[in-house]
């Protein structure tokens, strides 16, 4: 029981990527055309960290996975249908807004409050894993802001794998350039580990775990607690579908810095 942790995940429903998505300016600010009847699924960023956490908590015993989900119940509820099937997880639901528009730092605010609010988690185990990025609030930093407002320092972003160790102690592959790994050895809970897509595959559907899943998905969904994410002074200009362009060049012998001060050319002339 010594190597028992308590694994959050975060993870944010998003369009299903294989849809068209055509942003707009609404009353509210801006939005996806259509966006509340476009099929949706779990983030896939995310969802890598929910499998992981899953294998994570069946090779310790003891271990317990939850998944925190903000989005619209209708649309959490359609996507659980077929979440549950994939591992064991209880769901901690946010009835709030969809799309990747709202402020980070308020949507961390809100995915904070309910990891405090969850009965029976110990922080002193708390392993927070979430996507490294996401297709709807990535910014980059919510993971982040997150672990912050949980008072959690040790934080890993690009992860691929973690080992835990006997004496409480783990090992993670973080990414870095050249396709190779940073070795990092932390002294124990609590972390944050923003997850890249791992070494897992994604598990195959099973009715029974499903089953046994939705038995508490349900009730959850009932009771899920409603959040405003305030814009706290963010304003967006225009939104639009980004342009199509190609120009290729066959340039050989460039060295490195020839190649980067090309393309830094090239953004600052848009």
């Amino acid at each position: 029981m010594a190597n028992a942790v308590h694994i959050v995940v975060c993870a944010g429903i998003v369009p299903d990527p294989l849809q068209t998505l055509e942003p707009i300016t609404g009353p509210n600010g801006p939005g996806l055309k259509n966006e509340m009847v476009l099929p949706a699924v779990l983030d896939p960023w995310a969802a890598s960290a929910l499998y992981e956490a899953a294998s994570l908590a069946a090779k310790n015993p003891g271990s317990k996975v939850w998944l925190v989900s903000l989005g619209p119940k209708a649309k959490l509820q359609q996507v659980m249908m077929t979440v549950a099937q994939k591992v064991h997880f209880d769901l901690v639901p946010i009835d709030g807004p969809i799309g990747g528009f709202p402020d980070a730092h308020s949507t961390a605010a809100a995915l904070a409050g309910a990891i405090n609010a969850i009965p029976g988690l110990d922080k002193a185990k708390l392993l927070l894993f979430g996507g490294w990025e996401s297709a709807t609030r990535g910014a980059g930093v919510t993971l982040q802001l997150t672990g912050e407002l949980l008072s959690i320092t040790d934080q890993f972003q690009g992860v691929d794998q973690i080992d835990l160790r006997d004496d409480g102690s783990f090992e993670v592959l973080e990414r870095v350039e050249g396709g190779k790994h940073q070795v990092s050895v932390c002294a124990g809970t609590p972390a944050v580990l923003g997850w890249a897509t791992g070494n897992l595959a994604e598990p195959r559907n099973n009715p029974q775990v499903g089953m046994v899943n939705m038995r508490t998905i349900m009730p959850a969904l009932q009771k899920a607690k409603p959040a405003t994410l305030a814009a706290n002074g963010l304003r967006y200009v225009s939104v639009g579908l980004p342009k199509q362009q190609r120009t290729t060049r066959v340039v050989k012998d460039l060295t490195p810095d020839q190649i980067a001060a090309e393309l830094v050319e090239w953004i600052g002339a848009e």
